[in-house]
């Protein structure tokens, strides 16, 4: 007899036992029913938030299990009760989501909510509001400051710090002075977030090694510069120890003031796409992506996502991607980054019979802007000459960059467009018109014919409308007052939507700068090729200065290449 026949006559024989079978399948099917609903509706879990004290503009990093792979409409974060808007998310993930902590971000509980429900809370608390004592750390590996030598200087002046645990060399460690921005307040109760890693602290501002502020280093004493954008204030030295204790520095400028106020903080995504790959050979592709520069007025540039990973996330201010080309066959690959960048406006008041010419001409800053390289042909005898001839018998290095630029806006035209052909921004010279790109490297080249320390800036320019096109403009150097922008371009009456209308374009871009101008070179980047006969692109007047974009090893290959102007994803 079969299996289901004996069944079939133990039901009829024994009733109860159909009835309780039918009972236990049932229980069956709502426990399995019940574990693939929990299973599938996991609701979210936070683990860590950073940082749990921190203040407006600064990224947040949310970690923990079941977000959902990406943001959908259902799901939000929450701080304080208040939901963040759409163009607060920088990065969501199922174990992790990135934030900008909005401008009026308040203490309270962080909730992530999605369609499954309700995490357990967080809590954030603003450090506008919470004066943080810090005890001292008795440690003696921490590094210790005994004294500082001068105690008052200018922007470039040399400071002798005196101490003990510095390290034999530099590494990463720097040393941190006040800010000169008007968010800067109460810097010395910063203690406890003046090392957010990653994160912005406008409380204070480390010397700078692209403008050479750090001349030495060893165990017991440090001398360094002080930085452009410093201000009065505590500065301390940084070590991967800690943090050292405080001494006090007081900075004057004889010849002016400058400040940099409204900061504005940027969500930016650069992209490249890359097709039609087509090799057979053991070929490879390297991409160079620029990053955003820091600097006094752009002190943070965070790299938040990229997509695919790259091979080095910061080298000579680029992201290196590396692509097998014989792998990638008839694909096409985006390369994909996202960055968070804060960004000042800058205005300067200078006293032009206070300045007084270059003292220091072996200083390393001095000697690295005033050369000629391959963008800036400064001793070209066309430029000496006009040069020359426009400042005549003038001797004051911030006079004779005045009347340079007053005579390239009386003298010089400004097509609507940007010029397509490949000439030289020097034939402005002759032919008396040229475009944004040419006004900036014209008057830098200039500058620098007349042994004044400049830089041309390329980046990109944000409209009102949160149009990003690319954009470019200098910066001149003065000693005992540091790098002063100008944009020759926009004061020249170029069409520009600002965030607030410039009155007198003329006067303000001397000297002057908004925060819709973000850098992603200041100079020539000269990029060398990771390999021998390589195939190198390069792109003109684009949003940065660099010699190499791509570079594909020796051998027969084919593909197209598209970079995208960088766009605007959010302000705050």
């Amino acid at each position: 007899m079969s299996f289901g026949k004996t069944l079939s006559v133990l039901y009829r024989k024994y009733p109860l036992l159909r009835i309780g079978s039918v009972i236990a399948g049932t229980v069956l099917a709502i426990v399995l029913v019940s574990f693939i609903t929990l299973e599938t509706k996991k609701s979210p879990e936070i683990t860590s938030i950073s940082p749990a004290v921190g203040s407006a503009g600064e990224i947040m990093t949310i970690r923990g299990e079941n977000f959902g792979t990406e943001r959908d409409t259902s799901s939000f974060v929450e701080i304080g009760g208040s939901r963040l808007t759409a163009n607060g998310y920088v990065s969501w993930n199922d174990t992790q989501i990135r934030i900008v902590l909005p401008q009026n971000v308040q203490d309270g509980l962080v909730i992530v909510s999605t369609k499954n429900g309700r995490s357990k809370p967080g809590f954030f608390a603003n450090v506008a509001d919470i004066p943080v004592e810090v005890p001292p750390d008795t440690q003696t590996s921490l590094p210790v400051i005994t004294s500082v030598s001068p105690l008052t200087g200018s922007y470039g002046t040399l400071l002798t710090i005196s101490g003990s645990n510095f390290g034999t060399i530099r590494g990463n460690s720097d040393v941190y002075f006040t800010a000169n921005r008007d968010d800067a307040s109460q810097a010395a109760l910063t203690t406890a977030t003046a090392n957010n890693q990653g994160e912005l602290n406008v409380q204070f501002i480390p010397a700078n090694e692209n403008n050479y502020d750090y001349e030495y280093w060893s165990d017991s004493e440090i001398r360094v510069r002080i930085p452009d954008g410093a201000a009065n204030g505590p500065f301390y030295v940084q070590t991967e120890k800690g943090t050292s204790n405080y001494l006090q520095t007081e900075i004057n400028l004889p010849a002016g003031t400058k400040s940099y106020t409204g900061r504005r903080t940027y969500v930016l995504n650069v992209s490249a796409d890359i097709e039609g790959l087509d090799s057979k050979s053991a070929t490879s592709l390297t991409l160079r992506v620029p990053r955003p520069v820091i600097t006094a007025r752009q002190p943070m540039a965070d790299l938040t996502e990229c997509k695919p990973q790259p091979v080095i996330a910061d080298y000579k201010n680029t992201i290196i991607h590396q692509v097998e080309l014989a792998r990638a066959n008839n694909r096409k690959i985006t390369f994909s980054q996202d960055f968070v960048v804060a960004v000042y406006a800058v205005q300067t008041t200078v006293e032009a019979r206070k300045i007084r010419p270059f003292a220091e001409k072996k200083r390393a800053l001095y000697l690295s802007a005033t050369q000629q390289d391959n963008l800036i042909r400064s001793k070209e005898e066309s430029v000496v000459a006009a040069a020359k001839e426009i400042v005549g018998k003038e001797t004051n290095p911030y006079l004779q960059a005045k009347a340079l630029y007053d005579y390239m806006l009386a003298h010089y035209d400004l097509p609507a467009k940007l010029r397509q052909e490949n000439k030289s921004p020097l034939d402005m010279l002759r032919t008396e018109r040229g475009d944004a790109y040419d006004f900036a490297i014209l008057y830098t080249t200039l500058l620098r014919s007349l042994g004044i320390p400049s830089l041309p800036v390329s980046g990109i320019l944000v409209d009102a409308d949160l149009h990003a096109q690319p954009h470019w403009w200098t910066e001149f150097y003065i000693e005992q007052f540091g790098w002063i922008p100008v944009d020759v371009a926009l004061a020249k009456g170029m069409h520009y939507k600002a965030f607030k209308q410039i009155e007198d374009a003329a006067a303000f871009y001397f000297g002057n700068l908004d925060s819709q101008h973000i850098a992603f070179s200041r100079g020539w980047n000269e990029v060398k090729p990771a390999l021998v006969n390589s195939k190198i692109v390069q792109r003109p007047k684009s949003y940065a200065f660099q010699s190499i974009w791509e570079e594909s090893s020796a051998g027969k290959v084919n593909y197209s290449s598209l970079w995208n102007d960088p766009v605007v994803k959010g302000i705050y």
